[in-house]
């Protein structure tokens, strides 16, 4: 694995392995837990890695051995339930308490030095959270890569359920502990049958064919509404508006887990919480892949800064993103930069212009069956199939409008959230609406830059306004290229279908088409362009250092 990772540091020191530790739980449970450290002397900080994705490939070298050679003790725990350990694994409610019972057993290990920071990926990112939430005195980091901290959101945006993701989720903290030919079996059942779990009627229950019995599957899947008791306590946001702990935040502008990211980050800023934030041109799981050797350096350079006071690998600003379109970094003060918007508004030719469009005439309709659903193309999904996509054969179909701007005649970057603000009616009342902004060049080809979905309850012929968040990015559109709104009427099988006649789409049995007309006033939101440091490269990646002015 080593050898596949172009340019990370050199290690420091050989590393040990001592496997196979039993943990106490809060109720007793016995939690497995592997130790790796420094074959060296002297004291050593201890980092907690808390997983429930087994504690071999590739937690194992990744974490395991090489934060070891770079002097750290690594605690590599399987969760309860799960990789071994006693218990039964739930989703949210045992992390805290299992996570506060790691760190009391640490404190009785000879080669604990009173130093702890904490580092992971995805559900990794929960395990800290939930420590986060009464973190002891011995916790000094955290390193949040592509993390969680709402399971709600993971699973449904808008009131619609993230069907593809959510069936991800159900194989990995199913299969991936066992081992990877299991997961990877797993994988391949899913991928074969997604098309016939997807378009089942009723969709509840129909994964089991490929993933077996998920006992909290069918619960999350059946729950959109964020205030329901079913998510009571699932959300751990609220950790990061107290938490006084150095916190450095790691995704990509095509992670499932992004926009949980950027809320984290507003919510350290505001609770004046020293804090980074590194955004790559990555999904959910190529950050920790192609992207590896950025994120460990950017990882490790924060851990030695806050527990071996050491900040030589500290960058000057809080923020660096990767701009796509320009292909290059730049380091910022904050994130975002401004709050200002610039709206883009479609007119009835198919154009999107600065200039709002006189008249109150519908701007064009189309058919949504959802007998045969939009197909999702890219964006920000779990599986290798996200990320940037060329959109044009999908831009072709009758039930996908598209708006396009004018070659540009100088660069235009937007740096920011992004947002759609529509004003549609339909015929029966039930839609969602996907609204994605696309960079087209000069030879046609269009590429997805970010997106979002709605769901939306319409009364009569009237028009309705909704507001689609489209998440955030860092993107160049460049001399000679077009910007363009497009827009659907869902995208299958990222998002389940609306059924249109108003069932929840896991229970739902019947299917009816909807023809949803796009009105006048609608407008693309996007963030006004703003003074920005020079391109940096990233040879040497490395976290940002807070100015006290900045806390």
């Amino acid at each position: 694995m080593r050898a596949t990772w172009r340019g990370l540091p050199a290690k420091r020191h050989e590393a040990g392995w001592e496997p196979g530790l039993v943990v106490p739980a809060a109720d007793g449970s016995p939690l497995l837990t592997d130790h790796y450290f420094p074959r060296a002397e002297g004291d050593f900080p201890t980092l907690l890695v808390r997983s429930p994705y087994g504690r071999g490939l590739p937690w194992s070298p990744m974490y395991g051995m090489l934060f070891a050679e770079h002097g750290f003790h690594v605690v590599l725990q399987s969760c309860r339930g799960t990789g071994g350990s006693g218990g039964r694994f739930d989703l949210w409610r045992n992390e805290a308490a299992d996570g506060r019972a790691t760190v009391s057993w640490l404190r009785k290990q000879p080669w604990f030095n009173g130093t702890l920071g904490t580092v992971g990926p995805s559900y990794l990112g929960y395990t800290q959270w939930a420590l986060a939430l009464d973190p002891p005195p011995e916790l000094k980091a955290m390193v949040v890569q592509v993390g969680l901290h709402d399971p709600h959101a993971l699973f449904h945006t808008g009131g619609a359920l993230r069907l593809e993701n959510a069936l991800t989720v159900g194989v990995g903290m199913t299969y991936q502990h066992q081992g990877m030919v299991p997961f990877v079996r797993a994988m391949l059942r899913l991928q074969r049958r997604l098309s016939e779990i997807t378009t089942a009627q009723p969709l509840r229950g129909a994964y089991v064919s490929a993933l077996g019995e998920v006992p909290w599957l069918d619960g999350v899947m059946t729950h959109p509404d964020a205030a329901d008791p079913y998510w009571h306590g699932a959300s751990l946001g609220k950790a990061a508006e107290r938490l006084g702990v150095p916190t450095s935040l790691i995704t990509g502008w095509h992670d499932a887990l992004a926009d949980q990211t950027f809320e984290q980050y507003g919510r350290l800023r505001r609770a004046g919480c020293e804090t980074s934030l590194l955004v790559g041109p990555w999904t959910h799981t190529s950050a920790l892949q192609q992207g590896w050797p950025e994120v460990f350096a950017e990882s490790l350079a924060w851990l030695r800064a806050h527990l071996c006071d050491d900040p030589s690998g500290l960058r000057p600003t809080g923020v660096r993103v990767h701009v796509g379109g320009e292909q290059a970094w730049r380091d910022l003060d904050d994130w975002p930069l401004s709050p200002g918007t610039a709206s883009w508004f479609p007119t009835p030719d198919g154009r999107l212009t600065q200039q709002i469009p006189a008249g109150s005439a519908p701007l064009a309709s189309f058919r949504y069956d959802p007998a045969d659903p939009t197909p999702s193309l890219g964006g920000p999904l779990l599986s290798r199939a996200g990320g940037p996509r060329d959109n044009s054969a999908l831009e072709t179909r009758q039930d996908v409008l598209t708006f396009t701007g004018l070659p540009l005649t100088e660069p235009v970057d937007i740096l920011g959230p992004v947002s759609a603000r529509l004003r549609v009616s339909t015929d029966t009342g039930y839609a969602d609406v996907f609204a994605r902004l696309c960079d087209v060049d000069a030879q046609g080809r269009s590429t997805n830059v970010c997106d979002g979905l709605a769901r939306l309850r319409t009364a009569g012929q009237a028009a309705s306004e909704v507001s689609v968040p489209m998440s955030s990015t860092a993107h160049r559109f460049a001399t000679g290229h077009r910007i363009r709104l497009q827009i659907s009427g869902g995208a299958h099988p990222r998002y389940a279908r609306n059924p249109g006649t108003g069932e929840m789409p896991a229970d739902a049995t019947g299917l009816m088409p909807v023809r949803i007309t796009l009105h006048t006033g609608s407008a693309l939101a996007l963030p006004r362009q703003a003074q920005v440091r020079s391109p940096s490269t990233f040879d040497n990646p490395a976290p940002g250092r807070q100015t006290e002015a900045e806390g």
